[in-house]
C-alpha cells in the first residue's frame, strides 16, 4: 500500500471498501515516520499508542455501520505550540521542554470530534519565531525535497512531514506567513485562514493579533477538508467570528475561475523577486487567464513598510505574552538563584533561545516610554492603513496573486547570521496577517535545480471558498507530482 499516494478521498472510499482498516493504516504511517523521519526530523513527539488506541475505536464504528465523516480516520500531525491533553507540547523550547497540557486546544477537540487520528507534535522554530525551522532548541527539519536546505519556518516540521508522506494533513499555525512560506519550499498546499474563523483557544501565543491555525496537504481537495473541520465558532476564543462559514469548500471549488478577476501588485514581482520565481508566478496567472480569468497588475505599495509594522507588533506581542515564562508558574526553572528577580533572568536566560531573546527585547523597547509613540502607535496606525488597502482593492479584484516567498529554499545555515536577511523572507506574507485576510499557498512548479515553488493567493475576509477555486484550478491545469523522491 503506497500510503503517500492516496487522497483522503480514496482513505474514505478504501475503509467503506474494507481494502484497510484504521489501525492497519496508522501503522503504516507509523512505521513510515521510524523508518524515514530520522533524517528529516520532522516529529519531536510521537504518541503511538493512543494513535493506535484512537484508530481501533474508528475501526468499531466502522465495524458497526455507523456512517463515517470525511476526516474519520485520517492520520493527522501537529505543530507543537497546539495544545494537546496529555501529550508533550513544547514549542520546541527548552523553557517548555516538559510541559504536559491539562486541556486540549479547541482544534484538537474539532479533529477529534470529526475522527481524525492524531499521530504525533511537530517541529518548530522556538515559540514560532523564525523562517527556516532552525530556532528549534531541539534540532533542526529538513527539506525532503532536498535535504540539506531548510523547510521553511515555523511551521517547518508540519510542512516536511506533510511532504514526506508521514501524515496526510498536518496542521501549523501562520503569524507572518509561517504556514504559506513552508507550504512554498516543500511544494504543499498550506491555508491561512481569515483571522478569527478558526479558534486560537489553546494555540501557545506568540503574536495574539495575528496568530491563526491552518492546514497543510499534498492537494487542494484534501486542504479544504482540513479546513472544513477546525473552522467555526469557539466562546472560548473572544475574537472568534460567530457566522458567516462556507461549509463545503471540497464542492464550491469546483466551479472554476471563469469571469473572475486577478490582481497582481506590481510591488510584488520586483527588485529582490528571484527569476525563477517571478516566472513561475506570471505562468500561473497566464494559466489562470486562459481559463477565463481577468488579470490585471495594479500598484499595493505595503511590501517594506508593512514588514516593519509586522515586526513592531508581533514583537511588541511576543514581548507580552512570553512574561509568563517567569521560573515560578510553569516553565522551566534555574535551579541556583539568589532573589526572585534573579530567578527570573536566569531562567528566562537558560532556557530561551537566542532569536526568543532577541525578539523580546525589540518588543519591550518599541513598548517602553519614549519609544511607544514613535514605534508601536506608528505601526497600528500603518495597520490600518493596510486594511484599508486590501479593502480598496478586493472592491475591484477577487483575488489578489503574488509569489509566496520571494526566494528559492535555501540552505541549511546560509541565513542563520543574518537575522535581517531571513526576515526579508516573509516580505510577501506577513501584509496578510496584518490585514486579518485569508491567503492560500499552492505548488506553481519547480526550480531548474528541482526546488518546489509556491505562488499565493489572497482573498476579503471569509473570502475563502473563492481562493479555493482559484488555487484548485491552477492545481488541476498543472498537474503536478508532489511527491519527493
Amino acid at each position: 500500500m503506497d500510503i503517500t499516494r492516496l487522497s483522503i478521498r480514496d482513505i474514505r472510499k478504501s475503509y467503506e471498501d474494507r481494502k484497510f482498516s484504521c489501525e492497519e493504516l496508522t501503522r503504516e504511517y507509523l512505521k513510515r515516520i521510524k523508518k524515514y523521519d530520522k533524517g528529516i526530523k520532522s516529529f519531536i513527539s510521537v504518541g503511538e499508542e493512543a494513535a493506535i488506541a484512537r484508530a481501533r475505536a474508528i475501526d468499531q464504528k466502522m465495524y458497526k455501520g455507523v456512517d463515517l465523516g470525511m476526516m474519520e480516520g485520517i492520520p493527522v500531525g501537529i505543530k507543537d505550540n497546539i495544545c494537546t491533553e496529555g501529550m508533550r507540547t513544547t514549542c520546541a523550547s527548552r523553557m517548555l521542554e516538559d510541559f504536559i497540557p491539562p486541556y486540549n486546544a479547541g482544534v484538537i477537540d474539532r479533529l477529534r470530534d470529526a475522527g481524525a487520528v492524531v499521530l504525533g507534535k511537530l517541529n518548530m522554530d522556538e515559540f514560532a519565531m523564525g523562517s527556516s525551522n532552525e530556532n528549534s532548541a531541539f534540532f533542526p527539519t529538513r527539506n525532503p525535497w532536498d535535504t540539506d536546505r531548510v523547510p521553511g519556518g515555523s511551521s517547518g516540521g508540519s510542512a516536511a512531514a506533510a511532504a514526506a508522506g508521514f501524515a496526510k494533513i498536518t496542521y501549523g499555525s501562520d503569524t507572518g506567513g509561517s504556514i504559506r512560506m513552508p507550504a512554498s519550499f516543500c511544494g504543499l498546499v498550506g491555508v491561512k485562514p481569515t483571522y478569527g474563523t478558526v479558534s486560537r483557544y489553546g494555540l501557545i501565543a506568540f503574536g495574539s493579533s495575528l496568530d491563526q491555525i491552518g492546514p497543510f496537504a499534498r492537494t487542494v481537495e484534501d486542504a479544504a477538508y482540513g479546513l472544513e473541520c477546525i473552522q467555526g465558532f469557539d466562546p472560548k476564543d473572544a475574537t472568534s467570528i460567530e457566522s458567516g462559514y462556507s461549509k463545503d469548500y471540497s464542492e464550491s471549488m469546483k466551479t472554476g475561475v471563469k469571469g473572475l478577476r486577478i490582481g497582481i501588485p506590481k510591488e510584488f514581482i520586483g527588485e529582490g523577486i528571484n527569476e525563477e520565481v517571478r516566472k513561475s508566478m506570471l505562468d500561473a496567472a497566464a494559466i489562470l487567464e486562459k481559463q477565463g480569468a481577468i488579470v490585471e497588475e495594479f500598484s499595493l505599495p505595503i511590501t517594506e513598510s508593512g514588514l516593519s509594522a509586522y515586526y513592531i507588533i508581533s514583537s511588541a506581542e511576543a514581548s507580552s505574552n512570553l512574561g509568563r515564562y517567569d521560573g515560578v508558574r510553569f516553565g522551566y526553572r534555574a535551579r541556583d538563584f539568589e532573589s526572585y528577580s534573579d530567578l527570573v533572568v536566569k531562567s528566562r536566560t537558560e532556557a530561551f533561545g537566542d532569536e526568543v531573546k532577541r525578539r523580546i527585547m525589540m518588543g519591550t523597547y518599541v513598548l517602553s516610554s519614549g519609544y511607544y509613540d514613535a514605534y508601536y502607535k506608528k505601526a497600528m496606525l500603518f495597520r490600518q492603513k493596510v486594511k484599508q488597502l486590501y479593502k480598496t482593492a478586493f472592491e475591484k479584484y477577487d483575488t489578489i496573486l503574488s509569489p509566496t516567498v520571494p526566494v528559492l529554499p535555501f540552505k541549511i545555515g546560509e541565513k542563520t547570521s543574518d537575522p535581517l536577511e531571513m526576515y526579508l523572507a516573509d516580505i510577501l506574507t506577513v501584509n496578510v496577517n496584518i490585514a486579518g485576510i485569508p491567503a492560500i499557498s499552492v505548488p506553481s512548479g519547480f526550480s531548474e535545480s528541482g526546488l518546489p515553488i509556491g505562488v499565493q493567493f489572497m482573498g476579503d475576509h471569509m473570502s475563502e471558498e473563492k481562493l479555493f477555486r482559484f488555487a484548485w484550478s491552477l492545481e488541476q491545469e498543472l498537474k503536478l507530482d508532489l511527491i519527493p523522491e
